[in-house]
């Protein structure tokens, strides 16, 4: 071989650019021999045929009959390496004059599109061929981008089986490396085909006792992978309104039975973990099986209805905009009376009773609804959620976990980090409400009854304020828990700063504290051991069973996407309702009333 230049291609590395043989060119086995002559096939536009190919040789010519084109490979002796014997190099033929080629198969797209499918999972089959086409040359089917996809996913994370098999350690992984996590799992049937998982990391169970507000949102967005499944997930909110997932769950089929399980999971998770239950403020689409397992696991817990979807069905039912303008102005409503106003007018317009009769309003209006919503109505969990289905309904469920524990690794320190910034008593979003109010406040005579108790009078009606019990005639105080204009009017008049009277849900020591701890990475699955006994969170050696996939299979052909539509996941926009004339639409400060300035301060 003296005299020719030897290139030995590794499995991994190919090298780029290279579209001829050489005599003497090496390669690290026959594997890679197979498949860089391939790659040179296609690059060159020349289809070739196999003569020979076994564990000590590989041989192949020209397709094109009475073309000279032959290469003949076979094993150096003693090493694993294989070497280009005999080549005749020069093709007689035109190629291949067409964009298909023989040697473009399932196994070749699967290598092609693998770098860029670690880059991008969520790229279509449809991309896939144009980038064949673009870069190649070469057409291929919807289906070969299909399967080389799918091939190349098992490739580079595994098999969907592999990802069943492999979770009862995962589970352990989770426990060990994150102390106070809760990690469990269930199977069904005598081949233990898998049928839920419960996943909390301590980090969130932490973060939501000590700093989030007691107020969970539940949902749920199916899978549609090949074994299908549902993704459940509890979250709460943090002092900034952002979500704070606490408790994600993925489920064989959503029924009554896994439901139940997910939320006592949740409910077993929280006891142990504090000495006193909170009494929590839940929401939901209040779905039968949630309402059943809600009420089975959390009795004292108020369980509200997620605005969104009250709106929705009104608007449904009505298809009126007067009357859903009136119907807004209802939700925000802060007393009873204001809400039986605005139900008046909306009856003089059509008979709401029997719609109210199936909703409510004890459920979703803001006057009726007998916990504290803390100025949150809407599910926010469910972007989130359509987000990560679409993210990992493709992968196997523990590198799904893992997308999703890495997606919480990065907001935990983007808010920590964020949180260090803040200078502040309370975080941003609650500053600007108390900077509001104290704009507000000017307009009001403040009259002082007692230590605590004050009379705010405006020009059309009068509040009375107990800076004690943290409450105003309004409601606003108790329900947002952040100080009215009232409140705040009466804060100020006796030299208080408002800022130390709103909840401490909204200050930064506690947004501090909701993301004080870490989450700590797994470590790679060649280190992970078989299960112990004795872990909190997960099954025991003597329960541990091998797990199959769900006895559920996705059924032939294309599955129905449902398109979220993003601009109906964003909060409702509140209604401002005048302090001074009770008019909705606009603030005190733009009403066209006579100033209450000449009242003294």
């Amino acid at each position: 071989m003296e005299g020719n230049q030897i290139l030995v291609q590794s499995e991994q590395s190919l090298i780029p650019g290279v579209q001829t043989l050489v005599i003497g060119q090496e390669f690290a086995d026959v594997d890679t021999c197979r498949r860089a002559v391939k790659d040179m096939a296609i690059a060159l536009h020349y289809e070739l045929r196999v003569v020979k190919s076994d564990r000590s040789r590989f041989i192949a010519k020209c397709s094109k009959e009475g073309c000279p084109w032959r290469v003949h490979i076979a094993k150096c002796p003693g090493v694993p390496t294989f070497t280009v014997r005999t080549l005749h190099g020069d093709h007689k033929c035109e190629g291949v004059l067409n964009l298909h080629h023989q040697q473009a198969t399932v196994g070749w797209v699967a290598r092609s599109v693998e770098a860029r499918l670690r880059d991008n999972p969520q790229i279509k089959p449809k991309e896939i061929l144009q980038d064949i086409r673009e870069q190649h040359g070469v057409a291929v089917s919807y289906m070969q981008a299909w399967r080389g996809k799918e091939r190349s996913m098992a490739a580079v994370n595994g098999t969907l089986e592999d990802g069943y098999r492999l979770l009862p350690a995962y589970c352990e992984q989770i426990v060990k490396t994150n102390p106070g996590s809760v990690a469990t799992y269930g199977g069904i049937g005598p081949g233990n085909a898998f049928q839920r998982l419960f996943v909390s990391f301590h980090a969130s169970i932490y973060g939501f006792l000590n700093g989030c507000r007691p107020l969970l949102e539940i949902d749920k967005a199916d899978l549609k992978g090949k074994y299908l499944g549902t993704l459940l997930c509890a979250s709460a909110i943090d002092a900034d309104h952002m979500m704070f997932p606490l408790a994600f769950g993925v489920v064989d089929s959503e029924s009554d039975d896994n439901w139940n399980w997910f939320i006592s999971e949740l409910r077993k998770m929280l006891g142990v973990n504090t000495d006193k239950m909170p009494v929590l403020t839940i929401l939901s689409e209040r779905k039968r099986q949630v309402v059943k397992a809600v009420g089975s696991n959390f009795p004292t817990a108020f369980h509200g209805f997620c605005l969104r979807y009250v709106s929705e069905s009104f608007l449904d039912e009505f298809k009126n905009t007067k009357l859903l303008n009136l119907f807004w102005s209802a939700v925000y409503a802060l007393t009873a009376s204001e809400f039986d106003a605005k139900v008046n007018e909306m009856m003089r317009v059509q008979d709401v009773m029997p719609w109210l009769q199936r909703f409510p309003p004890n459920l979703w209006a803001v006057s009726c609804f007998q916990g504290i919503r803390y100025g949150h109505f809407s599910l926010g969990i469910t972007e989130i959620l359509y987000n990560l289905s679409l993210d990992c309904h493709e992968l196997p469920i523990v590198q799904a976990i893992e997308h999703i524990r890495h997606q919480l690794t990065c907001w935990f320190a983007e808010r920590q980090n964020l949180a260090q910034s803040y200078n502040s008593v309370l975080v941003p979003s609650a500053e600007k409400l108390v900077s509001e109010a104290i704009h507000d406040s000017q307009c009001y005579q403040v009259l002082r009854a007692n230590k605590v108790e004050f009379e705010i009078v405006s020009s059309e009606r009068t509040n009375i304020v107990d800076t004690e019990a943290r409450s105003c005639s309004c409601r606003r105080w108790q329900i947002y828990g952040i100080p009215c204009a009232h409140a705040t009017a009466a804060l100020l008049s006796c030299g208080e700063d408002p800022r130390f009277y709103a909840h401490d849900c909204f200050s930064v020591m506690k947004y501090r504290e909701t993301y004080s701890q870490p989450i700590h990475p797994i470590p790679d699955r060649s280190h992970w051991s078989n299960s112990s006994p004795g872990l909190q969170g997960v099954a025991s050696k003597a329960d541990v069973m091998m797990l199959s996939p769900p006895n559920i299979r996705r059924p032939p052909g294309r599955p129905k996407m449902k398109i979220l539509k993003i601009e109906s996941m964003k909060r409702p926009k509140r209604i401002v309702q005048c302090g001074r004339c009770h008019l909705v639409g606009h603030s005190q400060k733009k009403c066209s009333l006579r100033s209450c300035d000449s009242y003294p301060h």
